[in-house]
């Protein structure tokens, strides 16, 4: 068990480095450009779901943060709320970029994940015209001052992200805590969810054996899916580390994994229960994006067989 400790301790602090250089890449472009995005997606109409699907590439859950917020107060639509969640990828690139041996799939993946957005965001902006048409009224007010004066809108900037990503930074200034510090702390906690993952995994293999982990991960089957998407509803970037690594390590399909990935909305979520007064309403918006990702896992799987 030494080794299998010792050589997942030494695998995961070779991503140290590379995590670093990404957050830091990452937090200035949110310093940058945040409630620039943040500002597009609430006045793009019609597009709301191809802004909200570019947005979400961003690898980290901040916008699906926003974009709630901003639903929360019908400033966006369902369709580009969707969309951010569907195509956010939380850690999961950040993660293939420090396994320098599977680079050529960041691309297909992103634009797997962009596509399934694009389709489903206006899909169901179709499917829910009307309200559609209510939320274009109510920003249109916004915008104009005409609305309710006692409905504050600013909080949506205030809204922090898993690792603690905020829109405000670019108001406030460049503050080296937030440019250095918070990448720094951030990619620790990545490295401790990516060794602890993978010294479980080493050591299930090395316990249990291949037929009998994959046996408890479906052999890859049909339901398999199914439990990444549930899986991936759990509001923790840590999820989509292990949904990540496992598919890395070849016990999930690109399907699962596919579908793991965009039931993961990070803290959007648990943002959109808190503040969501219709909670109904919110429990219909999950269970479309558990289906949605399953639906979406198993054309890839079976259809598109990747």
């Amino acid at each position: 068990m030494y080794d299998i400790f010792l050589d997942a301790l030494i695998d995961s602090a070779k991503t140290i480095p590379l995590l670093l250089v990404v957050y830091i890449g990452i937090e200035l472009m949110e310093y940058a450009y945040a409630q620039k995005i943040v500002e597009s997606i609430r006045k793009a109409g019609s597009a709301g779901p191809v802004i909200g699907a570019i947005a979400g590439i961003l690898p980290q859950c901040g916008f699906s943060v926003f974009a709630t917020a901003l639903y929360n107060q019908r400033l966006v639509t369902i369709g580009t709320l969707m969309a951010v969640y569907l195509s956010t990828s939380d850690e999961a690139i950040p993660v293939i970029l420090s396994h320098s041996d599977r680079l050529p799939i960041i691309v297909p993946f992103i634009v797997t994940k962009v596509v399934i957005a694009l389709i489903f965001g206006y899909m169901l902006d179709v499917v829910y015209r009307k309200s559609r048409k209510r939320t274009f009224a109510h920003v249109e007010a916004y915008d104009h001052g005409h609305d309710d004066p006692n409905h504050s809108h600013r909080d949506v900037l205030r809204e922090n992200a898993c690792c603690g990503h905020h829109v405000e930074v670019s108001e406030r200034g460049f503050h080296l805590n937030a440019i250095i510090f918070h990448p720094l702390n951030h990619a620790v906690k990545i490295f401790i969810f990516i060794f602890v993952t993978t010294f479980a995994i080493n050591l299930a293999f090395f316990r249990l054996g291949d037929a009998a982990l994959m046996k408890i991960f479906l052999n890859n089957g049909f339901f398999q899916p199914f439990v990444a998407a549930l899986f991936g509803l759990i509001p923790n970037c840590a999820v989509s580390v292990g949904i990540t690594e496992l598919y890395l390590r070849g016990v999930l399909t690109y399907g699962s994994t596919i579908a793991g990935l965009c039931a993961s909305g990070g803290l959007g979520i648990l943002i959109l229960f808190k503040e969501e007064k219709a909670k109904l309403e919110a429990v219909k918006i999950v269970g479309m994006l558990f289906g949605i990702s399953v639906v979406a896992g198993l054309f890839v799987q079976y259809v598109l067989r990747f």
